[in-house]
Formats: structure tokens, C-alpha cells, sequence
């Protein structure tokens, strides 16, 4: 039993022999020249492009005027820089030897040389485009290596080295060019999904007719439809059968719905939320202990950034079976509550009147909603209040409003003679046999 597929060593065989065709005629004297030729282009290239990238250093740092875009380009064309002189010396090259001589042959060497030189700089530019570096670099190599095997003429064969190396199951057979093509395709659709998908949410988030919470919810199922589609279309167009996938995809969903639940409960929680609109981006609730608005509705949580910059990261499950205070979720208006008390030589009716102006002279508090204050109660030093105010702005806090508030009342009570009392306790001194031993006095200040 072969180990190897006879077919794999055949079209190695074959591939090498044209390798080693291409290396021998190099060795002609009309083609060794020119192999020649551009080698000293190349050590030209080499050494005048770092003259020239030394110089383009020192020139973007002395002019620190230029825009972002002016400095990306002008790195661009430092990395560049030998590349490109080496493909306009081979090209300059292939126009003299074309004036000496007519024949091809005395420059097919340079040409070729000059041609893969172009393709592989352009290649580099269009792949600048590619944002994620790791991916820009495969992208990169895996073209520079498909345009030199074709010009060098290698391309056939190695196709078919690659289709040789392949895995047979039953009616099914998958190769490493197969894979490859996959790979490619379904990379493809899947920047193009991106783009799309990308051009789609900055165009619902721009149309204000539509809800944040709706806008979040598009965006989602726009995602998921274009990247699932490229994923299919990608496996479809290279020739897999997707019905073995949809029978292994199901037990695996099985599987995976005993092992994440949680997962799968927070991704749904995540649909009913964007889809009862309860809670949206911007709007300021409370859960637990945490308080802050929601700056962003993620797949399997909610982030919520508090007054103190901390970000929590909320599961959707959480905010469906848990009790939730939004505080804006019909309208941005709140009410607060503050409590205090004053003396009982003051007069209650003035207390009222004055409470209610220390509340609006403060900045936040709406001056078109009503501010009331009530009397809640007569306590064992003074007599309680409840002042009533509201503001529009929760985003901005609540202590700090409630502390300027108290601080209005302060200085309010203060210049109308309005005492705030505090607790006052009697203490008796008992001697033996519990007869007085001491008149008693007051002590005031004393801790309840």
C-alpha cells in the first residue's frame, strides 16, 4: 500500500521538471546577461532607495504642517521606495536593450523581471486597503505568489500539484486547491458583506426617524444575514454539498444548546430587548447597585458607563428577569425627594415657601415642572419635611444635584433665621440607692 498518491508524485515531477527547465535556460548566454542586468538594477535599486528614504525622513520631520493623509503617503512611498526604483530601472532597461536589438529573446529576461516587479508594487498599494494587518499580509503573499507562478509560466502545474493532494470520502473529495479556493471566495463575500454592512449602519444611524434600539436591531440582522450568506455562497461556489452540513450542524446546535444555555438565553434576551424597545442606547437606569447610562447593546450584554467612568458589562438575561429603573425611558424628567427638618419655632408655612425657592435657584431643577414641599411628620426634635423638584438631565447625576439642592436650603435658611435642629438628650446622675445625686442638666449634641 502506497503511503504517497501516485497522482502527488507525478505532478511534483512534473513541476519540478519545468522549474528546473526555466533555471537551465537561464544559463544561455543571451539570458545570463540579463539576469545580470537585473541584479545590478536591483543593487542599484537597493542602495539609492535608502538615499532616498533617509532624505523623505528628515523632509516629513522638518514639515509638521502636513495633514495625516500628506504624512500616509509619504510613508507609503518609504517603504515603497526601492520597489518602485527598481521597476522603472528594469522598465527603462527593457526600452534600451528594445532600441539595440529587435528581438524579444535579448530582453525577455528584464521584461519579466520588470513586469512581476509592477504587479508586485501595485499589489502592495491596492492591499494597503485591507485595514487588519494580518490579514492584509496574507492577502499579500498569497497574490505576490499567484502572479509570479503565472508569468513565470509555473501556474498549470502547480494547480495541479495542489489537486493532486486530496482526501476521498465516499462520493466526496477534497483537495488542498479546493481549500484554497474556498478560502478565497468565501474571504471575498465576506469583505464585500463587510462594506455593505458597514454602509448600511452608518445609513440607518443617520436617519433619525428610527430608533436607536430598532437602529441597533437592523444593523445586528444585517450582519448576521450578510456574513451567513457569504459563508454558504463561499462553500456553495467552490463546489461543497451543504446538505452533510446541515444534518452536522444540527447535532451540533443540539449539543451546543444543552452546554450554553446561558448563551443562548442572553443572545435572545438581547432580540427581545431591541425589539420591546425597553432599553436603548443613551437611556440612564439603574440595576442593583449600579447606576449609569447604557452606552451600547452588545449580542450577549449591555454596557453600562456609571458617573466614575467604570463600564459594566450587564448580561441581557439580567435586565429581562430582574427589575430595571430607567429613568428615561417614556422621557428624561425625574423626580427627587429630599427630606430635612427645621425647628419648632419656625414657622412651617415660610419653611415651605422658602424650600421651594432655594430648589429652583438652583441650575438643573425645571422651572416649569411644579417644585412642592410637604410636611411628613412631627419628629422627637423637629418637625420633617419632603421637598419635591425635578430635572430633565439624570445623565448628568443625581448626588450632585441632591447635594446643591442642600446646599441651596443652606444658605436659604440661614439668612432667614430658619434653625435646623439636632437630636437633645438629658442626662441624670443616680447615686446609691437610685436617689438623685445630681440636679439634672442637658447635654446637647448628643448621639441618638
Amino acid at each position: 500500500m502506497d503511503l504517497i498518491d501516485p497522482s502527488v508524485i507525478a505532478t511534483a515531477d512534473g513541476l519540478w521538471k519545468q522549474v528546473l527547465e526555466f533555471l537551465v535556460s537561464l544559463t544561455q548566454p543571451y539570458r545570463l546577461w540579463q539576469v545580470a542586468i537585473l541584479f545590478v538594477l536591483a543593487l542599484l535599486a537597493h542602495f539609492l532607495g535608502r538615499a532616498l528614504a533617509a532624505r523623505l525622513d528628515a523632509w516629513l520631520r522638518e514639515h509638521r504642517g502636513l495633514s495625516l493623509r500628506q504624512v500616509r503617503a509619504g510613508v507609503l512611498l518609504r517603504k515603497r521606495m526601492r520597489g518602485l526604483l527598481f521597476a522603472l530601472f528594469a522598465w527603462t532597461a527593457v526600452l534600451v536593450i528594445a532600441q539595440i536589438s529587435p528581438f524579444t529573446s535579448r530582453r525577455y529576461i528584464v521584461e519579466l523581471g520588470a513586469t512581476i516587479a509592477t504587479a508586485l508594487l501595485l499589489i502592495g498599494l491596492v492591499t494597503r486597503l485591507i485595514r487588519n494587518r494580518f490579514l492584509r499580509r496574507i492577502v499579500s503573499w498569497a497574490a505576490w505568489i499567484y502572479v509570479t507562478l503565472m508569468y513565470l509560466g509555473f501556474l498549470d502545474n502547480f494547480t495541479a500539484f495542489l489537486d493532486s493532494m486530496a482526501i476521498s470520502f465516499a462520493d466526496f473529495r477534497l483537495s488542498a486547491l479546493t481549500v484554497i479556493k474556498a478560502l478565497i471566495v468565501t474571504g471575498a463575500l465576506v469583505t464585500a458583506a463587510r462594506l455593505l454592512t458597514t454602509v448600511f449602519a452608518s445609513r440607518v444611524r443617520k436617519n433619525a426617524d428610527i430608533s436607536p434600539s430598532v437602529q441597533v436591531l437592523a444593523v445586528k440582522i444585517a450582519q448576521v444575514t450578510a456574513y451567513g450568506a457569504a459563508f454558504f455562497i463561499g462553500l456553495k461556489a467552490v463546489g461543497f454539498d451543504l446538505t452533510g452540513l446541515a444534518v452536522l450542524s444540527g447535532a451540533v446546535g443540539v449539543g451546543l444548546g444543552f452546554g450554553l444555555q446561558k448563551v443562548v438565553s442572553n443572545l435572545v434576551s438581547g432580540v427581545i430587548i431591541l425589539l420591546d424597545k425597553s432599553i436603548k442606547p443613551g437611556d440612564v437606569i439603574s440595576i442593583g447597585d449600579t447606576f449609569g447610562w447604557i452606552e451600547s447593546l452588545g449580542a450577549r450584554y449591555v454596557s453600562v458607563v456609571t458617573r466614575d467612568g467604570k463600564e459594566y458589562l450587564i448580561p441581557n438575561e439580567d435586565l429581562i428577569t430582574g427589575q430595571v429603573v430607567n429613568w428615561s425611558h417614556s422621557n428624561e424628567f425625574v423626580r427627587i425627594d429630599l427630606t430635612f427638618g427645621t425647628s419648632y419655632a419656625d414657622d412651617p408655612h415660610l419653611v415651605r415657601e422658602l424650600a421651594i425657592k432655594a430648589a429652583y435657584t438652583t441650575g438643573r431643577v425645571l422651572k416649569d415642572r411644579a417644585a412642592v414641599c410637604h410636611i411628613t411628620g412631627f419628629g422627637d426634635s423637629s418637625v420633617d419635611y419632603v421637598l419635591r423638584f425635578w430635572i430633565s438631565d439624570p445623565s448628568e447625576g443625581l448626588t450632585n444635584i441632591r447635594g446643591n439642592v442642600y446646599l441651596a436650603l443652606w444658605d436659604t435658611f440661614k439668612d432667614n433665621g430658619i434653625t435646623i435642629p439636632f437630636p437633645q438628650r438629658e442626662v441624670r446622675m443616680l447615686g446609691q440607692g437610685g436617689t438623685t445625686a445630681s440636679p439634672a442638666f442637658p447635654i446637647y449634641g448628643a448621639p441618638e
